[in-house]
């Protein structure tokens, strides 16, 4: 992974985000990135070999497996930490297509000639909407993922033994899942993270739309003195 590429990446969003948005940030950088990379990717990586039932039955113990564990953690949250963060790099995106835009206008018009975007990183206009659309984006995909894991995963824990009955195995079979406590710990870790970012997520869009309202309203008042 080419880290400055990443720093850089970080440094855009950081500028162009709200106090609420540098949070947000920290949280997905510190508690679940690195998280993800350090330890949890450690934590899974035994999970089909110690995945043991008590039968030999040829095939019993992959689909006792695959039926428990339809996706694992590790992919499920690496998807999340994708979606996640790609509205951040649109709205980095969007602001470097304002920078260009400007610098086309002042080859053409010259440097005296009235700028189209004053302050490209200021969120107005399409900027602004860009912006708020990434938030309740980010939001709804972490919520939607906190769905699954709770579809895939009951009240996000895992048990230290499961029972299987499904063909190839000869009858109910007892099937122990390896470090179950410490998985559910980073589980419930990474869903207590994914939480407080939605909220973090909410508020900052609040905070906007508040901003945005209370703006207008002085304006309007404004006008209607003059």
């Amino acid at each position: 992974m080419n880290w400055g590429v990443f720093e850089g990446l970080l440094s855009g969003v950081n500028k162009y985000s709200t106090a609420f948005g540098r949070i947000w940030l920290s949280l997905v950088f510190i508690f679940r990135l690195l998280v993800y990379v350090v330890a949890a990717e450690r934590v899974w990586s035994d999970d089909h070999k110690d995945f043991d039932c008590n039968t030999r039955q040829p095939g019993c113990t992959n689909v006792c497996f695959d039926h428990f564990f339809p996706v694992s953690h590790i992919r499920l949250w690496a998807l999340q930490l994708i979606l996640v963060t790609c509205p951040s790099l649109l709205v980095i995106m969007h602001v470097a297509y304002r920078e260009a835009k400007e610098q086309r206008h002042r080859a053409a018009g010259g440097d005296n000639c009235r700028c189209i975007y004053p302050n490209p990183g200021k969120k107005r206009g399409g900027l602004w909407w860009t912006y708020l659309l990434s938030l309740i984006f980010k939001a709804g995909v972490d919520m939607v993922f906190l769905y699954i894991f709770y579809r895939f995963y009951r009240n996000y824990s895992l048990p230290r033994v499961v029972k299987c009955e499904l063909p190839p195995c000869p009858n109910v079979v007892d099937c122990f899942i390896s470090r179950p406590t410490e998985k559910t710990i980073f589980t419930l870790f990474m869903v207590v993270t994914t939480c407080i970012c939605v909220m973090l997520s909410l508020v900052e869009a609040a905070y906007l739309i508040g901003k945005r309202c209370r703006e207008c309203l002085l304006a309007g008042g404004g006008d209607s003195r003059r």
